[in-house]
């Protein structure tokens, strides 16, 4: 006998809710995107800004005001100090913008400045890295392209598995494909043609009604917008390993999305109710207990390198928690609405008496 944390005759009504449920996405959503447009966008770190990452542990706690005036250096330019790790540590990350200085540079100015104010042996640079300009603009567009092309391979899967469009929706992740090529060939900015072509990837759904597909990358688009916005408003970093939780939480969101659309489809070939609502509320509920046991254990994991995991991957830690609880909810509340808002038609399995006949 299988393991139910949830009966599974269990009929919350989440059709009925998803008004509250949309209100509370739009309430994020905004909040998120309007700091990323004041902001400019997200705060790059390192990896995509180009810059120095030092990392300096001192022999008893330092304040950060100290450690700002006695690194006040033309040869240090956009000084960012932060704590870093766990309090106890007392360990600090600065962070300099790239100006044409070289790590020795830079090693030798921190050194100059925290000996100065601090005295010799009281502090020990653990580590020092250094990413170019360039290199960090190139890592930026890769990553953004990178997600843009996992979302357009999955809406691709979601339409053959769910609708045997496979021919439909291959041609039309070509043409977008083929697009942001050619507008990088171009050297059009990469988050424009990115945001285009993502835009125009929701708009041919619609048109071609490919009604799983479009939900399930509303869902996706959803999942990855919370915890950018999150982060926004946090005033965290986005570096390599944020860009690595968000290709996760991609995968993750839509191995529950999955799960949900294909009990959807199975109680609509089963006709259990000439309601549509009806039918995902059923299927939503079917497969409750399933969700919440793995959307469960995953965050308990997650939480134990949140809590547990050292500063290297604490924000990584947290666009995961982040990203685990985005995406649960949005294969409740977001991807199953959608697939109802387009009305998807119910298919019935041809039994012998209806070829018969």
């Amino acid at each position: 006998m299988s393991f139910e944390l949830i009966r599974h005759d269990t009929n919350i009504d989440f059709v009925g809710l998803r008004k509250y449920a949309y209100i509370l996405s739009a309430v994020l959503l905004i909040a998120g995107s309007l700091s990323l447009l004041f902001k400019g966008g997200p705060q790059y770190g390192i990896d995509f800004a180009g810059g120095f990452n030092v990392q300096v542990r001192f022999s008893k706690t330092v304040e950060l005001d100290k450690i700002r005036t006695s690194l006040n250096s033309p040869a240090l330019p956009g000084l960012i100090v932060q704590n870093f790790g766990d309090a106890d540590d007392n360990e600090v990350l600065l962070r300099v913008s790239f100006a044409d200085q070289s790590a020795n540079d830079v090693r030798s100015t921190v050194s100059q400045g925290l000996e100065k104010e601090f005295g010799a042996g009281s502090y020990d640079i653990q580590r020092l890295e250094m990413v170019g300009p360039k290199v960090g603009a190139d890592l930026r567009e890769k990553a953004l392209q990178a997600i843009f092309y996992a979302v357009l391979l999955i809406a691709t899967y979601i339409s053959g598995r769910f609708e045997q469009k496979w021919m439909i929706a291959g041609l039309m992740a070509a043409g977008l494909s083929s697009v942001v090529y050619v507008l990088d060939l171009l050297n059009a900015p990469t988050s424009i043609s990115v945001i285009a072509a993502t835009v125009a990837t929701l708009v041919l759904c619609v048109a071609l009604r490919l009604k799983y597909a479009l939900g399930a990358m509303v869902a996706l688009i959803h999942d990855v917008m919370i915890p950018l916005g999150f982060f926004s408003i946090m005033n965290k970093d986005v570096d390599l390993t944020i860009i690595a939780a968000l290709l996760t939480i991609v995968g993750y969101s839509l191995n529950d999305t999955i799960i949900v659309y294909d009990r959807i489809r199975e109680n609509m070939r089963a006709k259990i109710s000439p309601s549509l609502d009806t039918v995902i509320n059923a299927s939503v509920n079917q497969t409750l207990s399933r969700t919440i046991i793995t959307s469960g254990t995953t965050f308990l994991a997650v939480l134990a390198l949140y809590i547990f995991g050292g500063g290297v991957i604490h924000d990584f830690a947290l666009c995961m928690l982040l990203g685990v609880l985005a995406g649960t909810y949005s294969s409740i509340y977001v991807a199953a609405p959608v697939l109802g808002f387009f009305k998807p038609r119910i298919e019935v399995e041809r039994t012998p008496k209806a070829a018969e006949a």
